[in-house]
């Protein structure tokens, strides 16, 4: 059991980095493609069907039956909230605010599966209670400070990133109960279920006359930091769905949750611009809490 939690821990940590890369990338390429939601929902419709694409690849190699019955609807679910969560993350962190809206996003999906895990797992103990508290100060330190370029985040851009968090908390408990039907197929329904809620939102928007006349700029930049986007995600959300059935989910969801660290890094370093002494404490602030939580 013991094994089992490390590796639930590590998996995380490693889940946290590559959606920290991920999510960087997909609001670079939202950024590039016009900054709008109807841009941000066409970039996650050619992402995701890549990311599918490849998945479904993957399971005829590897002979996976498909998934019926309850891990088939929170696989769909999983990928309905995501692919909404992730065109209000995406055009939030477009319009620059990138600590903030990482921030408030990483807290609000940490704290809702780690609130089912405590009801359906029961209490994970003291100290990683403590170390969950940490670790969610640990986000806010990171996160919360000036963001890369200086831009104040407007009320709009919060509302957006607090939509965005709460999708991405109930994608993570929805992503554990599906993950139950196996490893990769569970993404896979998820990714079929923001194609298809992703699609009727693109199509509905194009009925409407200021959505028709705006038109996506597929730019080099944007489909090159989408395709990075893709790899990224797509990595990152497999670990996740091995952290999870490899421990808890509260444990999977706090720990991964930890991903503004590399989003904010990599801002810092695309714009040459070095961490502040805030986000620097953050880090060691986040050790701390990776250390009580894994103990």
């Amino acid at each position: 059991m013991e094994m089992l939690f490390h590796g639930n821990a590590l998996l995380a940590l490693a889940a946290a980095l590559l959606w920290g890369g991920g999510d960087f990338s997909g609001g670079m390429s939202v950024k590039r493609a016009g900054g709008t939601m109807v841009a941000a929902l066409r970039v996650i419709l050619l992402s995701h069907t890549v990311s599918l694409g490849i998945l479904l690849v993957v399971v005829w190699l590897r002979g996976d039956a498909f998934p019926h019955g309850t891990p088939l609807v929170w696989g769909l679910v999983a990928g309905a909230t995501a692919g909404i969560a992730l065109a209000c993350f995406y055009v939030a962190l477009s319009r620059g605010a990138m600590g903030a809206s990482a921030a408030l996003s990483g807290l609000l999906a940490a704290a809702i599966p780690a609130a089912v895990s405590g009801v359906s797992e029961g209490s994970p103990g003291v100290l990683r209670l403590v170390g969950f508290l940490v670790a969610g100060t640990a986000i806010w330190l990171i996160a919360a400070g000036p963001n890369p370029e200086a831009t104040p985040a407007d009320r709009g851009t919060m509302w957006l990133a607090i939509a965005g968090g709460v999708g991405f908390g109930i994608y993570f408990v929805a992503l554990k109960f599906a993950g139950r039907g196996g490893l990769i197929w569970p993404l896979a329904t998820a990714r079929m279920g923001s194609l298809t809620v992703c699609s009727l939102l693109v199509g509905g928007m194009s009925l409407h006359s200021a959505a028709r006349d705006e038109t996506l700029r597929l730019t080099q930049a944007a489909v090159v930091w989408a395709l990075v986007a893709v790899l990224l995600d797509t990595s990152g959300n497999l670990l996740f769905v091995a952290a999870t059935r490899a421990g808890r989910l509260d444990v999977a969801a706090v720990l991964a949750s930890l991903y503004p660290a590399s989003t904010i890094l990599l801002a810092a370093w695309t714009l040459h611009e070095r961490p502040t002494p805030r986000q620097g404490l953050g880090m060691v602030v986040a050790v701390a809490a990776v250390v009580m939580i894994t103990i």
